[in-house]
């Protein structure tokens, strides 16, 4: 049993929550219904998930019908996520460390890994490729986006899901796992925790891109993204070494890791020195964040172009804390689009090319850089 973060989800919550969605919603499905579902397709509703779909059902675009949806739909819906893996352990090497030696022959290591994946929680589809642990009884469990192994987190619960992915609201409550299985990919697995530090690797040539990276750090705390102090300090290192000017910046460059809890503090003291506080963007708009988040954007995108950020990882980065947060602007949906194709295993099985996919997110990257920035005039230097 897990010990969820936030109370139950009730009714009156979850018809609320509906009111935000993008889509029509017809009446609630039934308790006989929703056992039927189960018992039909053999898996079982999380307990917030039963109350959400007895609220109403959402219904067109990328929301599955449970009554009068195709059963062929839906049960290909539900096998995704297991084909998902094995597709990965046939195609790209994937292994999970939890499960037996890895056979030498694709098909036995195929047939071993379907006879480890038919022991694990079930995945249920809430909306696209966003899927909640199927826990009878249980409620608070994060939703996770699926894509074969590339898989993360989208919201702490069903509730914080919907107001994240439909209004770009969200709670400031750290995201957790709470299956093991599929705990692996988003704490430390092959795929990235959109929530987790951004994984880009460090660029500066120039001290003005090195105070550019630690205004950028800086700017991502201002909308409660995580650093890890190595990420910090390196920061730093990298500006001491191109001769950035400031008088706590050695302290911060040479930390040791007995001593990573002061990065943060000195981090703030670089900032100070170097005047990078005053100018950091301000929350005055009805969106959170909204200018630091349109200048995070841009910083992304920047990143990718440069190829010191994966277009898959920064892609998802940009819909969880752009597209999303920033309620779903036009401007960024090419990328959105191409970010989706790229997610897309059905797609990437069907033959077209992983790395093609990637191009064009990087492509559309450069195309919205190249153009008049929606966000306002940032610090980052276009390209």
């Amino acid at each position: 049993m897990i010990t969820p973060s936030s109370p139950p989800l009730l009714p009156e919550d979850a018809r609320a929550l509906q009111g935000m969605l993008r889509a029509k919603v017809g009446p609630g499905l039934s308790e006989k219904e929703l056992d039927a579902v189960e018992a039909r397709f053999g898996f079982a509703f999380a307990a917030d998930h039963r109350v959400f779909l007895g609220a109403g059902l959402p219904r067109g675009g990328g929301w599955p019908d449970w009554r009068d949806g195709d059963p062929e739909e839906l049960a290909e819906r539900l096998r995704r996520p297991v084909e998902g893996v094995l597709f990965d352990v046939e195609r790209n090497g994937f292994w999970h460390p939890s499960w037996p030696p890895k056979p030498s022959g694709t098909a036995e290591a195929l047939r071993v890994a379907r006879a480890e994946l038919a022991t694990v929680p079930q995945l249920v589809p809430v909306y696209s490729h966003r899927y909640l642990p199927g826990t009878a009884g249980e409620w608070g469990h994060p939703v996770l986006s699926v894509h074969q192994t590339d898989i993360i987190f989208y919201g702490n619960d069903l509730a914080d899901y919907v107001r994240h992915e439909f209004t770009g609201g969200a709670s400031s409550l750290m995201p957790r796992a709470t299956v093991d299985f599929w705990s692996y990919f988003v704490n430390g697995g092959p795929g990235i925790d959109v929530t987790a530090p951004t994984p880009f690797t460090p660029y500066a040539v120039t001290a003005q891109e090195a105070v550019e990276c630690l205004r950028m750090l800086a700017v991502e705390r201002l909308i409660g993204r995580r650093h890890f102090p190595e990420q910090l300090i390196e920061a730093g290192l990298t500006a001491l070494v191109l001769d950035v000017e400031s008088e706590s910046l050695p302290l911060l460059a040479g930390l040791t890791r007995a001593e990573h809890e002061q990065a943060g503090a000195l981090f703030d003291r670089v900032l100070d020195e170097l005047g990078l506080v005053e100018g950091l963007p301000v929350d005055d708009t009805d969106v959170p964040w909204e200018a630091a988040r349109w200048e995070l954007v841009r910083w992304w995108l920047l990143l990718i172009v440069r190829g010191s950020l994966d277009p898959g990882a920064g892609g998802d980065l940009i819909t969880y804390d752009g597209w999303a947060s920033l309620a779903r602007p036009q401007v960024l949906r090419p990328l959105f689009d191409a970010v989706e194709a790229y997610n897309d295993w059905a797609a990437v099985r069907s033959g077209d090319a992983r790395e093609e996919l990637a191009g064009a997110i990087v492509r559309e990257a450069e195309r919205l850089l190249a153009g008049p920035w929606p966000g306002g005039q940032s610090s980052v230097e276009r390209v």
